[in-house]
């Protein structure tokens, strides 16, 4: 099993050929690891004239690609790199915002904002439901919702 890790990154090369994504690749690379140890496990002899059987290996990667392509119609990818800059960025941009001065600010506005207003963004704020609040106060669902988004919007712009 040694052997057939150290050739990773050619079979990472491998599975990119077939035209999917490296995060893909590594990960039909690893399910590659488990299906040939279990079939090690069952006596399944890999080496091929004392190197490994290539053929085996590159058969195996790409029913596996298949497997996935048939069942992950529906699959979304999102890439750990990408979420880390996002984070990174976020994490960056956050240090730089004065919490007392944002709250005060949001504060500020909701005391001059009508007062109808006010009090659904406070409502609904505080953890009420705007349909539990539309059915104990009799007011419409969607002008409830759109004052609490129109309110919700003004404060974001804020901060």
């Amino acid at each position: 099993m040694i052997l057939i890790a150290k050739k990773n990154k050619d079979w990472v090369d491998i599975v990119k050929s077939f035209g999917c994504s490296k995060v893909i690749a590594e990960d039909i690379v690893q399910e590659m690891y488990i299906k040939i140890q279990l079939k090690i496990e069952k006596g399944l002899d890999i080496m091929y004239n004392d190197d490994i059987n290539h053929y085996y290996i590159y058969k195996t990667l790409r029913t596996l690609f298949f497997d996935l392509k048939r069942k992950g119609k529906n699959i979304s990818i999102y890439s750990i790199d990408d979420e880390l800059n996002d984070f990174k960025q976020l994490t960056q941009n956050n240090t730089d915002v004065d919490f007392d001065d944002a709250w005060f600010k949001v504060q500020t506005e909701l005391s001059k904002m009508y007062w109808y207003d006010r009090k659904v963004f406070e409502i609904i704020n505080e953890g009420e439901s705007i349909a539990e609040f539309s059915r104990n106060s009799g007011i419409n669902y969607y002008s409830l919702y759109n004052t609490y988004n129109k309110v919700k919007k003004k404060l974001k712009k804020l901060i």
